[in-house]
Parts: structure tokens; C-alpha cells; sequence
């Protein structure tokens, strides 16, 4: 393969017979939108959406040390999982900044699937390997084995009951469990980036085409429309949710992050970072870095990751990442920005874009929450 040849999931041609606009993304070619990102986006919020996340890197780990090897590879307590269940963390390089985030699922005593973002997949991988030596744990690249649909929204779970006998109302958030949909073995999570309720469904990429036709099928009558990544960016910005490269990074540990909750010092054995983290913990405590926080527009323009955030003539932070907001009617940001500034309502806080400082209200994230 050469190095410009773009991977295509197994629902490339799907995508192309719906008109799919398509972009190069961590080196897939996926659906940027079909239609307008702005039907999708609601679409979602207020019925179901259908995505094709087969770019996503899944890796399985199995042994007799599976659990030990990824507490000390990860910074969550990951033997703690139940199996069925699933966890979000994330991987730390030794001087704890953030390899990637990612959700880890025990679909076995002895095994576990890590997903990582595509952009990562590599370099989570060859982390994973590299610290599995000694431990009596196979890390294996799973991402061939897999496509990943996700039907999102609220009107998900009924549209997924019509095609399974899984026990959907006792799979809780965060949980995973194998099943049949129309007809398809699948590894059916509810999980998902969008603020909504949801699921993600692991399945042998020769099934994928055929289980996206019978989502589709099955969601006719409840509103579900096929989803791009640009409603899901849109999406997961609205509900607070960080996307690696924006708002985390490796120049960030999970503490610079507002994420230090995922890292667990109390867990048996060492991990990765263990020591940069301890001391960027109290650093925190003590003198807490920049802060990520949710700007609102009081105007109508549109900042942009690396815009600088303003106030008083003074550089106090920097934009992470910015859209319209189709559920707010008006354009929002993420931002990492001075402790001081950083309290919802806080005054005079602007936007440089292009030279005029625009203004901004500070609140706090998310800016959605779903109804439960």
C-alpha cells in the first residue's frame, strides 16, 4: 500500500450510493456528511443516527495476566472490571502526557478489547507490545477483524430491540455483551460520542453492509438517518466530550486535562507514568494549570481550534475546538484557559478571530445533556 492510498471501510460502496461526501481521516476514507450536517446532527439529538466507525483500532489482550498487564500499562484500574463491562482511560507516556484515551472491554475472564482513535492505532499498539514484555499477555491487532456501526439517539433502542433478542434494557451504559442483530454475531456496547443514548455494534466486516441495511431498514418509521464525522464532531463537542490532537495531547497529562478521575494510584502494582503523574496531581491541587471550559458566542462567528481567547488586552487561553451548535443556535467552543477566568460567567472574555476580539461567555461543560 502506498503511503497517499487511503484504507475504505467495508461500507465504502454504501457510503458512495448515498452520496456520501468523503474525507481523508487518519488515513481512512470516511463519510464526512450525506446530507446536511446540521439534519444529521438533529437527527440524532431528537431520533437516530447511523454511523460507520470501522476506522476506529481495536487490539485484544489475553493471557493469564491480561488484567495485570493493563493496570500496569494503563492508568485506569482496569482488573476491577467486571467482565461484560467497559472503561474509559487512557495511555500515559512516562512523563504522563497522553498517549491516547480509550475504552477497554472485559469480554472475558482473560480477555480484553482496547480501542483506540485511528490516528492512534499505531502508536497504541506498538505501547501496548513494547510494555507486555514479562507479563504472561498476548496484545494482538484486532483492527482488520472488525467494523464498528453505531446507531445513536433516542429512538436507538427501540430500533435495535426490533432486530435482537439481546437483553437490551439490562445492558447498562459503559457495558458490552455478544448477541445476535438480524441475524449478524455482534458485540453489542452501549456506548457511544454523542451525548445520547446508543450503541456500537463490533461485527466480522463481511456482515457489516448487510447489518447497515438492516438498521436502516429497521429505523424507516423512527426517523434515522445515516451519519457523517462531522455531525459526530459537532456532536460530542456539544456534549463536553475531548477529541485526541484537540483536547488532549501529549504535551497535556489527564490532570492538565480536567480528566485526572481516569488515572488510579490506588490500583495493585505499578503503572506507566505513575511518578510525573503523582507530581502533576499536586501540581494541579496547588496551582491548577489552564482549564477547560465551554465558551458560547454572543455573535455569529465561528472559532476555530488555536484561536487565542482573550481578556483584558491579555492572552489567557487557547481554543481547543469550535462549531455552530445546531442544538444552542449558536457557534460554541472548548478552551483551555487561566484558572482565573475560568468560572462560569466570568466577564469580559472574547475570542480573537482575525483580529477582532469577539465575545464570548464562559460556562461550564457540557453544553447538552440528555433528558434521561
Amino acid at each position: 500500500m502506498s503511503s497517499t492510498e487511503l484504507r475504505h471501510t467495508a461500507l465504502d460502496a454504501v457510503h458512495r450510493a448515498l452520496g456520501a461526501t468523503m474525507t481523508d481521516f487518519a488515513g481512512w476514507d470516511m463519510p464526512l456528511r450525506y446530507g446536511s450536517e446540521r439534519d444529521e446532527h438533529l437527527a440524532v439529538r431528537n431520533r437516530a443516527g447511523l454511523f460507520d466507525l470501522s476506522h476506529m483500532g481495536e487490539i485484544t489482550v489475553t493471557g493469564d495476566q491480561a488484567a495485570a498487564f493493563l493496570n500496569h500499562a494503563l492508568v485506569g484500574d482496569i482488573a476491577s472490571v467486571g467482565v461484560g463491562r467497559a472503561r474509559y482511560t487512557m495511555i500515559c507516556r512516562t512523563d504522563g502526557g497522553i498517549l491516547d484515551d480509550l475504552i477497554v472491554y472485559r469480554l472475558a475472564e482473560t480477555e480484553y478489547m482496547v480501542v483506540a482513535n485511528a490516528s492512534n492505532a499505531q502508536v497504541v499498539l506498538d505501547a501496548l507490545t513494547e510494555r507486555a514484555e514479562g507479563f504472561d499477555a498476548e496484545v494482538r491487532d484486532d483492527r482488520d477483524a472488525y467494523a464498528l456501526i453505531a446507531v445513536q439517539g433516542p429512538e436507538s433502542p427501540g430500533i435495535l430491540k426490533s432486530l435482537t433478542d439481546a437483553d437490551l434494557d439490562g445492558l447498562k451504559y459503559y457495558a458490552g455483551l455478544p448477541g445476535t442483530v438480524a441475524g449478524v454475531p455482534a458485540l453489542i456496547a452501549r456506548t457511544g460520542y454523542t451525548g445520547e443514548d446508543g450503541f456500537e455494534l463490533f461485527v466480522a466486516p463481511e456482515h457489516a453492509v448487510e447489518l447497515w441495511q438492516a438498521l436502516t431498514k429497521a429505523g424507516e418509521g423512527a426517523g434515522l438517518v445515516p451519519c457523517g464525522l462531522s455531525c459526530r464532531d459537532t456532536l460530542r463537542l456539544e456534549a463536553g466530550m475531548p477529541l485526541y490532537g484537540h483536547e488532549l495531547t501529549t504535551s497535556l497529562t489527564p490532570f492538565d486535562a480536567g480528566l485526572g478521575r481516569v488515572v488510579k494510584f490506588e490500583k495493585e502494582g505499578d503503572f506507566v507514568g505513575r511518578e510525573a503523574l503523582t507530581e502533576a496531581a499536586a501540581r494541579a491541587q496547588e496551582n491548577p494549570p489552564r482549564v477547560l471550559v465551554g465558551l458560547v458566542a454572543e455573535g455569529r462567528r465561528v472559532p476555530r481550534a488555536g484561536y487565542a481567547v482573550v481578556a483584558g488586552g491579555e492572552v489567557i487561553g487557547e481554543v481547543t475546538s469550535g462549531a455552530p451548535s445546531p442544538t444552542l443556535g449558536k457557534p460554541i467552543a472548548m478552551a483551555y484557559v487561566d484558572a482565573a477566568h475560568a468560572a462560569p460567567g466570568t466577564e469580559g472574555v472574547g475570542v480573537d478571530i482575525r483580529g477582532t476580539h469577539e465575545p464570548y461567555q464562559v460556562v461550564a461543560l457540557p453544553f447538552y445533556k440528555r433528558r434521561k
